[in-house]
């Protein structure tokens, strides 16, 4: 579990503050990411806040949220993206010959993984499986999805199967996991197969990797910004303030 020295308080949660290389793993670690989306998103789902509040290492993903730590404690992080933590983690593994697993996606999308992994970190052992799609992941040991995790052992487990799915059920089967380490990353699947271009590193340096994917997928991320970027200011603002119920 993370040192709470290596974190800061965002209104219910504990934000990581340091950079990857300071991150020390001491049993099983559950590793989730927060954005302004999934932080009001977590404000109508309880088991979606639990999930967050339970992970060991929850990384600020988002400037909105990196701003808003700034407003609210006065000290300036950086942005850890999903994209960050899954490149440390495949470099770390790269390192010992270790192994992962991608649970989520299509097939299609798990196949370029493995292709794209075996040329990058030809040293780490990758294994796969694309659940059926369902809108909701109910607690069961039991399940597939855990049997092939459990089948594999691998030492980093990768969950992509879309927020708030993913980190609810990976909260819930922590202890049933055969693995070291558990990271929800989402969209980073489709980034790393190449299924979904994410913005290039002159956005990304400029904090408008958001406004490029709100430009290329319009219908899918407007919500996502236009809406709950203005909800997510107003629950910051009202905390500033004290306004905040509760």
């Amino acid at each position: 579990m993370i040192n709470i020295l290596n974190t800061i308080p965002l209104m219910d949660y504990s934000i990581y503050n340091g950079n990857l290389n300071q991150v020390g793993f001491a049993g099983k670690t559950l590793i989730n990411t927060i954005n302004q989306y999934s932080f009001c998103i977590a404000e109508k789902d309880a088991a979606f806040k639990a999930s967050l509040q339970g992970s060991d290492i929850l990384l600020p993903d988002g400037m909105a949220v990196v701003a808003a730590l700034r407003v609210l404690s006065g000290k300036k992080i950086k942005k850890i993206a999903g994209a960050d933590i899954h490149l440390h983690l495949l470099q770390e593994l790269e390192k010992k010959g270790g192994s992962c697993f991608y649970l989520g996606s299509s097939e299609n999308t798990l196949l370029k993984i493995k292709q794209r992994i075996a040329i990058d970190f030809p040293n780490v052992r990758v294994g796969t499986y694309s659940p059926p799609f369902k809108t909701e992941f109910f607690h069961d040991k039991k399940s597939k999805k855990v049997a092939e995790v459990n089948a594999f052992q691998p030492d980093v487990l990768f969950v992509g199967m879309t927020a708030p799915k993913q980190e609810k059920w990976a909260y819930s089967h922590k202890e049933y996991l055969d693995t070291k380490i558990i990271c929800s990353i989402g969209a980073v699947f489709d980034f790393y197969a190449g299924t979904v271009k994410r913005p290039s590193p002159f956005w990304i340096k400029l904090r408008l990797e958001w406004f490029i994917r709100l430009l290329k997928e319009p219908k899918r991320m407007w919500k996502r910004y236009l809406y709950y970027g203005p909800v997510f200011v107003g629950l910051i603002l009202r905390e500033k303030f004290g306004l905040r119920k509760g």
